[in-house]
């Protein structure tokens, strides 16, 4: 009797196929890829995928892979960032940074950090910001603002009806708008390369 495929072992096939051929396979070529019968069978098994988020379909039917699918960095676990516990590496899922940082990309924008005063919210100068650009601010967030006719990027502090962006960094002063304020968006994720 033949080995019956896992899930996993479905899903990385998958994922080869698509990574190898540019495309997601046709029904008849998922019956090969999966050891499957029958289209059905098939069809059954893409709407668990569409359920996880591996896939998506089109108006006309169309199979559309995710990054969640597609995606090319490995999520092993987890890592304990205070004492040192045994690290098992165990493929847990791959992921699309897009999908996991990005909520509306049609909004979204990054810019490269100058200057140092959001050091002490772990902004540096060479970080690259990801920025959502209409979304509801808040008291507190981090945003890019136009103050004045210059661009940066502060803390937004509300009081009452005054508006301060306030910088992370002792050495700078907070700074109140007397002219103008543009907010252009709320920092959503930093990121950092260290090398």
């Amino acid at each position: 009797m033949p080995r019956t495929l896992t899930a996993r072992e479905k899903i990385r096939r998958l994922r080869t196929f698509c990574h190898t051929e540019g495309r997601p396979p046709v029904y008849a070529e998922m019956c090969a890829l999966f050891d499957y019968r029958s289209k059905n069978a098939v069809h059954r098994f893409l709407s668990k995928l569409e359920d996880r988020g591996y896939i998506r379909k089109s108006p006309t039917g169309k199979v559309i892979p995710t990054g969640q699918l597609t995606g090319s960095i490995r999520l092993l676990g987890t890592v304990q960032a205070g004492f040192p516990s045994p690290a098992e590496e165990e493929l847990v899922d791959v992921m699309s940074l897009d999908e996991f940082l990005v909520q509306r990309p049609e909004a979204t924008y990054l810019l490269t950090v100058s200057g140092d005063s959001m050091i002490d919210a772990g902004i540096h100068p060479g970080d690259i910001i990801l920025v959502e650009r209409g979304c509801h601010t808040r008291s507190g967030d981090i945003v890019v603002a136009q103050v004045d006719g210059e661009w940066t990027i502060k803390y937004l502090r509300r009081q009452g009806r005054q508006v301060l962006l306030e910088p992370a960094n002792r050495n700078y002063q907070p700074i109140r708008p007397r002219e103008s304020l543009t907010i252009g968006g709320v920092v959503k994720a930093v990121i950092r390369k260290y090398r």
